[in-house]
């Protein structure tokens, strides 16, 4: 079981929430009590039957569109959301798009896509978020990085995927330094594979994926008031993972 802690009264927005992982951790926070802010691209059908699946929990919920790319799209999303459900106090950087071949064959228009949409979008959803939870003093940002990120891992296969995940951690800690006086946390929370992975299961740890609650147990505990004083860390919920073996 993950914790609990109670959120009533918070507005949380999670990036691309329509479906699969960032759907389950939007679930997660409003089972705390959160109202929550779907968001999505393209899914828009997926994006409304999360939200309708978040009210069912007896919260509020909205859906809302943008590409996270573009600053005018970022702040049309973020005043949609707030115009429903008043200021986020919780930014929660899931979208990271990947793509899963050698660097060498992926076009440029496709590598510019994994780093501005993992690395950029992160930057811009956090930026525009903060105005709202400085005048609040209360806030909380947790970006969601890769298990291998924080030790520099590469490989030729997914590269740039690496190299915006390990931007992402590198914003966490500067961020967190940023804001320590504003009453806001950032951290990170880190999986290697979660339990939608459709690659073969058998060499991993522990023999499976990590599930949606190991990886809501750590962001959970950063939303909560138990982890105030903790910012700029990194949480991988790999089952122990070492890449070098």
């Amino acid at each position: 079981m993950h914790p609990t802690p109670d959120l009533e009264g918070r507005t949380a927005l999670v990036t691309g929430s329509a479906q699969r992982v960032g759907r389950e951790l939007l679930l997660r926070i409003a089972d705390c009590g959160a109202d929550v802010a779907v968001h999505y691209n393209e899914s828009a059908e997926e994006a409304a039957a999360t939200a309708s699946e978040a009210r069912e929990r007896g919260v509020a919920a909205t859906t809302v569109q943008g590409d996270i790319t573009d600053p005018e799209a970022v702040d049309a999303l973020f005043d949609a959301a707030e115009a429903e459900l008043g200021t986020v106090d919780i930014l929660v950087n899931n979208v990271g798009d990947f793509d899963a071949r050698h660097w060498e064959d992926i076009e440029w228009p496709a590598w510019r896509n994994v780093v501005e949409s993992t690395f950029y979008g992160t930057v811009l959803c956090s930026r525009r978020a903060l105005d709202g939870m400085r005048e609040s003093e209360w806030g909380r940002i947790v970006n969601i990085g890769f298990a291998d990120s924080d030790r520099m891992h590469a490989h030729p296969v997914n590269f740039p995927y690496f190299v915006a995940k390990t931007g992402v951690l590198m914003f966490t800690r500067m961020l967190a330094a940023d804001t320590q006086d504003d009453g806001i946390t950032v951290n990170a929370v880190s999986p290697f594979a979660v339990e939608n992975t459709v690659s073969d299961v058998s060499a991993y740890p522990r023999d499976r994926p990590a599930t949606f609650d190991d990886l809501a147990a750590p962001l959970l505990f950063f939303l909560s008031d138990s982890a105030s004083y903790i910012s700029g860390e990194n949480v991988s919920v790999d089952g122990g993972r070492l890449p070098e073996y």
